[in-house]
This record gives structure tokens, sequence and C-alpha cells, in this order.
């Protein structure tokens, strides 16, 4: 199968190319757009269409065309012709002020327009993701009116620089097809054959699309990753997918996967509890994804991230009952951003900077071999732990790689240790289902690094609330008798546990062993724990791919 994408329009000094699309069952339907971005060379990106900068005058390789505006007066300039199209429409339905709607062109050689209004964005509560939202409805409507290649265009203003980017990255996220779809019913691989993009001048649309590139191919694998059902990302098959993804000879991302029972027993012993059940079934055992960017240049920073990959969550022994199962495939993406933002790092290269990711992946099966509660286990950091709860596996499993950051730190420039993860219940009962919680350890909140990376979440669409670890989380988390040194959780659900998200964030720091590395210590180390079991997506529904926008802008955009 081939794939001919001509992509001079999406950067310069780009031949005509003609691109194989693999047909493995890990790849298939995939598409691949090869192209260059500065400094780099040729890298693999996953898109869910070819996606490239076009202007009005390339309108006739289009077949509709998509605009998002604050309103109808925004239509100016070379819009002019879709603001006479649109008031023509209002006259004879007034909800097209208000909703996505299909409006005919008829003295233009598109024919037809989907305007998607954001609506007002001047009160106090309105913010960017208007532009996304609008762009999302836009891009719905327009396949039901049926485009299969979409001029797309946003009218931005100056309060939000990054409009633009917000509301095409809106317009991807309705574009994107599961993995299962594209990998078994390929008349449906792809919603468009292409979406055009079109900006205030040649030069912005490039970068747009660039940036776009960049965080939406990282979403693609986090989608990837973290909505599909747990057979296809069962532990073993999300290693292989993460290895087909970094396996070409320019990329920049370096890929080792242990799988190895024993050693994953003596050097992760609390993840090790988790798979005792699920490496009875081989295609379910469990597997630590180690994964290394270094960019070129003296390193001024390092990020460490460990991410929550539960591919799926019986609960265990603490069995989830009453239809409270469904959905629990999607635990696992807090592993699917860092490997998805491997992915955006492996396309814009960014100098400087070095980043290690270990992805948790494991299943929290239930049977004769479950892991239940008051089980005493040491962690890697020498802290006895007695099991609460066997459905708070998550911190279980990430503990342990939390260790082992801890342990690199000390030989890394500048290090920045996260846990990303769905964790609890509790994050969305406090702030609701959109928003990231994002808590600080002291060192980290010395560089005041929530409010930094809320200010660039707010500015790209990608919320953050501010929580603070306290000494009641601490407390919490210590041992009841001489037996134990930490309990893991009580035996309640987290929603129904006073400060339920904030002291599964104590409990990492202590049985990792980094509480000896607060501001009191010698040796601070910045940690910083952000739960995102709210921002990362409905289900059903599709994954969002948070907090990937934020940790780009925050890091890579921001060089």
């Amino acid at each position: 199968m081939i794939f001919r994408a001509h992509l001079s329009g999406v950067i310069s000094n780009v031949p005509r190319l003609c691109l194989k699309v693999p047909t493995n069952n890990f790849s298939k339907c995939h598409l691949y757009l090869a192209r260059y971005f500065p400094g780099t060379t040729m890298a693999n990106i996953r898109l869910p269409c070819l996606v490239k900068a076009a202007s009005l005058e390339d309108a006739k390789e289009y077949d509709g065309l998509v605009v998002v505006s604050p309103g109808v007066e925004s239509l100016v300039g070379e819009l002019a012709f879709a603001k006479a199209a649109v008031d023509n429409a209002l006259k004879l339905d007034k909800s097209v002020s208000t909703r996505a709607s299909l409006v005919h062109l008829p003295d233009h050689t598109l024919g037809r327009m989907v305007f998607s209004p954001t609506g007002p964005l001047n009160r106090d509560y309105d913010d960017v993701r208007r532009f996304g939202e609008a762009a999302n409805s836009g891009v719905k409507r327009a396949l039901e009116a049926g485009f299969s290649k979409p001029l797309f265009v946003t009218v931005s203003e100056k309060e939000y620089p990054d409009g633009s980017l917000v509301s095409l990255l809106g317009a991807l996220h309705a574009l994107y097809v599961p993995i299962e779809i594209r990998e078994n019913i390929e008349p449906r691989a792809q919603k468009v054959e292409a979406l055009g993009v079109f900006d205030k001048s040649a030069e912005t649309a490039k970068t747009l699309v660039e940036k776009a590139i960049a965080v939406e191919s990282g979403r693609l694998v986090y989608r990837d990753i973290g909505g599909s059902d747990p057979e296809r990302m069962a532990p073993p098959n999300v290693a292989t997918y993460v290895r087909e993804l970094f396996d070409s000879a320019d990329s920049q991302v370096k890929v080792e996967v242990l799988s190895d029972l024993p050693a994953i027993e003596k050097d992760y012993p609390l993840f090790a509890a988790v798979n005792r059940c699920a490496s009875l079934v081989n295609r379910h055992q469990g597997r630590i994804i180690n994964l290394t960017y270094t960019g070129s240049g003296k390193i001024e920073k390092t990020l460490l991230l460990v991410g929550k990959g539960v591919t799926y969550d019986t609960g265990g022994a603490d069995i989830k009952h009453g239809g409270h199962m469904a959905g629990m495939h999607r635990d696992k993406c807090g592993s699917a951003f860092v490997a998805g933002y491997f992915q955006t790092l492996n396309i814009l290269r960014p100098q400087n900077i070095k980043v290690i990711g270990r992805m948790a992946m494991v299943r929290n099966s239930v049977g004769v071999e479950s892991y239940v509660a008051d089980e005493i286990i040491t962690s890697r950091a020498g802290v006895r732990v007695r099991v609460g709860n066997t459905d708070a596996e998550g911190r279980m499993a990430m503990a342990d790689p939390l260790c082992e950051m801890k342990e690199l730190a000390s030989g890394e420039v500048n290090p920045h240790i996260f846990t990303i993860a769905t964790l609890t219940g509790h994050a969305i009962r406090a702030v609701g289902p959109n928003y990231s919680l994002v808590m600080d350890n002291g060192p980290a909140q010395k560089e005041e690094f929530a409010q930094s990376i809320q200010k660039f979440g707010h500015t790209i669409g990608d919320p953050f609330e501010i929580s603070t670890i306290r000494r009641d989380d601490y407390d919490f988390c210590r041992g009841k008798s001489e037996y134990e040194d930490v309990l893991q959780c009580n035996n309640q659900p987290s929603s129904a546990t006073p400060r339920g998200h904030q002291f599964p964030a104590a409990f990492l720091i202590v049985t990792s062993g980094l509480d000896k590395h607060g501001k009191d210590s010698s040796k601070p180390i910045k940690y910083t724990h952000i739960d995102i079991a709210g921002s990362s997506g409905p289900f059903p529904g599709t994954p969002t791919g948070a907090p990937i926008p934020a940790f780009t802008a925050k890091y890579l955009f921001n060089q």
C-alpha cells in the first residue's frame, strides 16, 4: 500500500515523496509522513491524515472550507466572501451564529463552508478552549456533510496568541481513528484524505502546521496506547508498539524493555506484586519500558517521567463491582503520555534537554495469585509497605520506578522527576473531569513549577489546577503499627476519602525515598505528581492527550 504525499506545502525543500505504509499488525494504516524539521534528519510522523499549509489560492485542491471564528463580524479581508454567505444563511436560520452550520458558497470555487463560531471570548470564564471546541464541532459537521479534503482556517484574537494552534488541534482530535479500526477496517482507516491549513500568511501557516504536527503526532500515540482495549494494548503489545514507533535509523529515542520476571521481582518488588496474578498469562505479563532522549548541545535540564500503565484494572482482590470496572482499560494514560511525549521530542529534537521515561505497564488481574490487603512488601527503597487496598495498584506500580528515577537523578543535570497517572477518582470529584491536578514537593514548589505549568497549560488549552501535599497526607500514609513503615491506602474509594488525591502523592514520596530529598536536604530533588484522571478524557470517548500540549509548550516551544 503506497501513500503519496506532496509535502512542499508543509515545509520548504521537501520533494514529492512516495511513502510506503507498513502493513504489519502494529502499524497497518498508520500514516508515516516523512519531512524535515529544523536541525533534524527525517522522522516518522503519525497523523490522522496529511496536514499541510495552504492558501485560498489552493482552493481547487479542496472540497470545502471550515471556518472557526469568534463570530460573523470577524470574517473580513480575504474572508469577506464567507461573511456574505453567513449573512445570507442567517436570514434563514439564526442558529448559524451559535453552532457549526453548513453554508452555501455560491460564488467561490469551494462551493460550501462550515462556519463554526466560538461564541463570546471576553467573559471572566472564557478561555482558549473555545477555539478547540468550535473546531472540533466544525470538523465533525464537515464530516457529516461529506467533506474529504477540507481547507481549515481560524480567525483568532490578540488575547489568545495560541488560538489558531488550539483550534487546529481541536480539528485533528475530531479526525483521529482508533488503531483497532485502522488495523482491521481499512475503508475506515481515515476520515479525510488531507487537511489544508490557511492562516494570516504562508509563514505563519507553516509554523502553525509544524507545531500542530509535533503535538498531534504525540497525542495520536497517546490515544493509541491509552484508548485501546486491554488486549490490543496489553503490556507486551504496548512494548512492541513502542519499539516499532522508535525503530528507525534516525530515531533519537532509545528504547529498552524489561520483561524478565525474576529481574522485575528483584528491582521492582511493588510493581511485581501487582503483576503477580497477570504474569500467569503470557499475553498479560508486565513490562517496564525505558525511554531516553538526549538533545544536542550542553544539557541544561533533565526530565524524568514515570507513567502509570495499568492496562486493565479489575481492582484485584478488592474487585470493582456494581459496573465500576467498565472503562478501566483507560488506566494506562499516564504511560501513554510518556510514549506520546517522546514521540513529540523525536519530531522536534530540542537541544539542551535530556528526558528519561519509565512506562510501568501492568494488568491488575484477579485470581489465585492476586496480591491482597494486609500483605507487607518491601519497596526498592527499603520501605515496608502494608497493602490496604489492591485497587490502589497504580501507586504500587509507580513507586519502584520512581525510586529508580531518584537514584538516576543524582547523576543528571538539573533533574525534575514526575509521576503522571490516572490515579484517583477523587481528582475528578475535586476539580471536575477536564483538568489535570498538579502537586509539587518542596524543591519543586520553590521554583513554582505548578504555577508555571498552569500558565502554559492555560495558553494552549490544556488546563491544570494546583493542589498541595500537606502534613495530613504524610500522617495518613504513616504505618499504623510496628509491622509496617507506611500504609498504601485505606479500604474506601478515593472519592469517598478526604484528601483522596493528595495522600497518594505523599505515599509515593515516602515509599520511593524522595522524602529524604526535600527542601531540608543537602541534596534536594524536584518532584511533581500529576493526576490526569479527569483530563485524560471521557469514556466512552477519545483520550485527550493531556498533558502533552502543556509540557510541549513549556519545555519545547519555549526554548
